[in-house]
């Protein structure tokens, strides 16, 4: 495998490991309603776990409330049975044909915990870059091993993947900032 497959596969992981990271922090509260909090809710329907995205429209009229219209009107028991659940804690009200979710402010204790979640998610997002790169590395050596390339190239695959490693945990570090700022200011 060339040097250059080698930086190309690690950096296609290296980037999936962000937008994993971003995906995860869609469903992490802040102060205000985000369809995001519980799109991905499983529900048990039809005896499939199913995301909740894929049963129902999912809008935020006001800045404090999630309303889920699903598309079948039967299958509103088991979202209402899901989202209480789930751990988002958020407590759902039937209303007819429509679930209404008040979103509560956060409390300045609660904000500090899931800051501290948010960076422990952001640590294993570090982690998985870390390991990509370390097997990317383990690839390259062993390459070079086998002669497929040469001394040089193995220490310039290095050199990369260490600038690509910096790139991407910084990029974590940026998105990290971003939503422990905006869960902090609500």
């Amino acid at each position: 495998m060339p040097v250059k497959q080698v930086m190309t596969d690690s950096e296609t992981k290296m980037k999936k490991a962000v937008e994993v990271l971003q995906d995860e922090f869609r469903g992490v509260r802040t102060g205000r309603a985000s369809a995001g909090l519980v799109e991905n809710i499983k529900v048990e329907y039809y005896d499939n776990p199913t995301p909740l995205k894929a049963l129902a429209a999912i809008s935020t009229p006001q800045q404090d409330m999630i309303l889920v219209k699903p598309f079948d009107p039967g299958s509103i028991k088991d979202i209402d049975r899901a989202i209480l659940a789930s751990d988002v804690g958020l407590t759902p009200m039937v209303d007819g044909k429509v679930i209404r979710l008040n979103v509560p402010a956060l409390t300045e204790e609660r904000r500090r915990q899931l800051t501290g979640q948010v960076k422990q998610m952001a640590e294993q997002a570090k982690v998985s870059v870390r390991n990509i790169r370390r097997d990317a590395i383990k690839q390259l050596e062993k390459e070079e091993k086998e002669k497929s390339i040469t001394e040089d190239d193995l220490k310039k695959g290095q050199k990369q993947l260490d600038d690509l490693t910096k790139q991407s945990t910084d990029k974590i570090d940026q998105v990290v900032k971003h939503k422990s700022d905006e869960i902090m200011q609500g």
